[in-house]
């Protein structure tokens, strides 16, 4: 039953970028919602197959992150105010998951001057997004400064697992964690700062590769 909902989340991908590339607004009324719920299930089918325990922390991300692919597809700042919120707690949900996942054992986790040292680009990048989008934000200024920082967060806590879980899982979840950041970022580019040829594509293609390689690195870890 997950090799259907694996390939059906494929198919709907495809046709999600094909609808973004050739223009077509009501293949993507389909595709668009259908994305995280077949992920969703690919999550609980494969979970359970692999007698794992379902995590209601990433069940909750999944099911937020939905809500803002959903509430994204509106027009107007009401609507990305509401997707934000929704995208937003989505974040904080992964934070708790990637907490979640790891085990107690430090030894070979980053310390001191590591984590500081590995956690610096990011925290860079973040930050440096906010610096040149910040004159153009508007009335959204303060939604944003919280959502790039609760971000930021997130993929740090992804990094934070290095040497507390095996290296697939890692490896797959802060890739998956970068990607996220990656496709915010062209989102926050296209819409605040200058309008990217093909943004549609490339935002959606490094969101839906974030969200499968998070799933997967996480039901990787042992």
């Amino acid at each position: 039953m997950r090799a259907i909902f694996l390939i059906l989340f494929g198919l709907a991908s495809l046709a999600e970028l094909s609808a973004h590339l050739f223009n077509w607004p009501d293949v993507r009324l389909v595709t668009k919602p259908s994305l995280l719920l077949l992920l969703t299930a690919w999550y609980i089918t494969t979970a359970r197959q692999s007698n794992q325990s379902l995590s209601t922390m990433l069940l909750a991300a999944l099911i937020f992150s939905w809500g803002g692919d959903v509430l994204l597809m509106g027009a107007g700042d009401l609507y990305f105010m509401l997707g934000l919120g929704s995208f937003l707690l989505a974040h904080v949900f992964y934070i708790f998951t990637f907490r979640q996942f790891r085990n107690e054992d430090e030894t070979n986790a980053l310390q001191g001057l590591q984590r500081i040292r590995f956690a610096f680009p990011i925290v860079l990048f973040g930050a440096g997004l906010v610096i040149i989008l910040y004159p153009n934000l508007g009335g959204l200024t303060v939604p944003v400064l919280i959502y790039a920082g609760v971000l930021t967060v997130m993929v740090l806590n992804a990094l934070f697992r290095f040497g507390r879980t095996n290296s697939p899982s890692f490896a797959y979840g802060f890739g998956g964690a970068i990607l996220f950041m990656i496709s915010d970022s062209v989102l926050a580019i296209n819409k605040f700062l200058e309008p990217i040829e093909g943004a549609g594509i490339w935002i959606m293609l490094t969101y839906i590769a974030a969200q499968f390689f998070i799933v997967k690195g996480l039901l990787k870890h042992e």
